[in-house]
């Protein structure tokens, strides 16, 4: 009878979890000529091409569209706007997530030489990962490295009543065939704001619960109150300070959300979005000295988190954002593979300038420090907030044109720590700030540039000037 030691199979690299960040270490350890096996229990390529960033924003470009083309009597006319889910929910099913198969992912992995195992990975000591499959368990022993991006699960509250009925969260509001008459939104944040406004535009009743006081709580407060009106102007309805204290629903009336000052809402669809978890302990980061109720896992700047792991992702802490995953991957993947050749990776983290995009209407982008996490660090503030009709392209572009930007200056250096662009193409305009913020460039260097005219990002100039001098 074989050990347990002979039947594990040894291989140079395991991934555990394929998202954006670990399908392409997966693919560049594998080009490299490593042997690679990746670890997946769900679908390859993880949420954000399935059930996030991309479908995500094709509601958001349909939505988009309808609010634009409402918007023609006051600008060039007239049209009769007549919204149909189903033309969404087909772009997302045949377009999108290939009805949310993985094939195509799949072959990507193999051509470039790497391996799948399907089942859900987890370690067992420095260099053995275990897999449960259908069919059992799989062990491998990584000579190398493994690699850890699990991503993350929708985070439910323990909310009494919730459990076992059919509520969504962005993975069925994704697969909605058609949009719900109404629908309660549990979480002010990015997913539940996006879909928010997404399916009232479509014509459900929406009304937003969000638990602090302000909707995106991470963004800087003049964002937040530039999107609490323009909901208040598209009839979305926010219940900020405010939770859910229990749920009921049944078959014919739906769901009933009963919040802590008393009052009761009803609608048919319930979302919850109230963020995101990942379960450490069954990942078995214990096996390997990490410590299994933690939120996240911590790493160095080369993302290694114990002997012989590496660390990628949401699961660090970082931002729950596909760029800095990816940006995590290469760095990851650079000291793996210099580590083989007894040096270590040349490229180190720097999270200074992580930018951020809220993908609604108007679009919230942001970059770095917001002014009191600026002051919390204490740095000594210089900010100003600007309209971004202060550009001559808000003011010729008619409704819709809302916006600001807010930029946070270290005085004493001269330099942008943050900024903000809320408005039209906000996350496009917010490119050259974090340039600006991640290349310190000082702000009277920024102040002498030519900015195009007329454009939304000219309001940058105005910006800087109102910094002062």
């Amino acid at each position: 009878m074989a050990t347990e030691a002979a039947a594990a199979q040894d291989v140079d690299v395991v991934v555990i979890g394929t998202g954006p960040g670990g399908e392409d270490a997966v693919a560049r350890l594998a080009r490299a000529g490593l042997d690679v096996v990746a670890v997946e229990a769900r679908l390859v390529g993880g949420e954000c091409p399935y059930y996030g960033c991309i479908p995500t924003k094709m509601m958001v470009r349909a939505a988009d569209a309808l609010a634009e083309a409402r918007r023609v009597p006051s600008l060039a006319g007239r049209a009769d706007v007549e919204p149909d889910w189903a033309q969404v929910a087909r772009r997302i099913r045949d377009e999108a997530t290939a009805d949310w198969d993985d094939t195509a992912a799949v072959e990507r992995l193999e051509d470039a030489g790497a391996r799948l195992v399907r089942g859900r990975g987890r370690l067992a000591g420095h260099g053995e990962v275990v897999v449960t499959t259908d069919d059992g368990e799989r062990r491998l022993r990584a000579r190398r490295a493994v690699v850890l991006n699990p991503g993350t699960e929708p985070l439910v509250p323990p909310l009494e009543g919730l459990e076992g009925t059919p509520f969504w969260t962005n993975r069925q509001a994704v697969r909605a065939t058609e949009a719900p008459a109404s629908l309660t939104v549990l979480g002010g944040g990015a997913i539940g704001l996006e879909l928010a406004q997404v399916f009232a535009r479509f014509g459900t009743a929406v009304t937003v619960v969000e638990a602090v006081d302000r909707l995106l709580v991470a963004d800087e407060p003049e964002a937040s109150a530039l999107i609490e009106s323009r909901f208040a102007a598209e009839q979305i309805a926010v219940r900020t300070g405010t939770r859910a204290q229990r749920v009921t629903h049944d078959d014919g009336g739906g769901f009933t959300v009963h919040l802590d000052d008393g009052t009761e809402l009803g609608s048919e669809r319930l979302l919850v979005a109230t963020g995101r978890r990942t379960d450490l302990a069954a990942l078995g980061v214990g096996a390997v000295g990490l410590d299994e109720d933690a939120r996240t896992i911590a790493v160095d700047d080369r993302m290694r988190a114990a002997d012989g792991v590496w660390a990628i992702g949401d699961v660090t802490g970082h931002g729950a954002f596909t760029h800095v995953s990816m940006y995590q991957a290469r760095i990851a993947v650079g000291d793996i593979l210099a580590a083989g050749d007894h040096g270590s990776g040349t490229e180190r983290a720097d999270y200074r300038a992580v930018p951020h995009v809220t993908f609604t209407d108007p679009e919230v982008g942001a970059v770095g420090l917001t002014e009191a996490a600026a002051r919390d660090a204490g740095i000594t503030v210089r900010s100003s907030v600007t309209d971004i009709a202060a550009s001559s392209r808000g003011f010729v572009h008619g409704p819709g044109n809302e916006g600001l930007i807010k930029l946070v200056e270290d005085a004493g250096r001269g330099v942008l720590v943050g900024a903000t662009v809320a408005g039209p193409a906000a996350g496009e305009i917010l490119g050259v700030l974090t340039l600006a913020v991640h290349a310190q460039v000082p702000t009277a260097r920024l102040r002498r540039m030519i900015y195009a005219y007329p454009t939304f990002h000219r309001a940058i100039e105005s910006a800087l000037g109102d910094l002062g001098a």
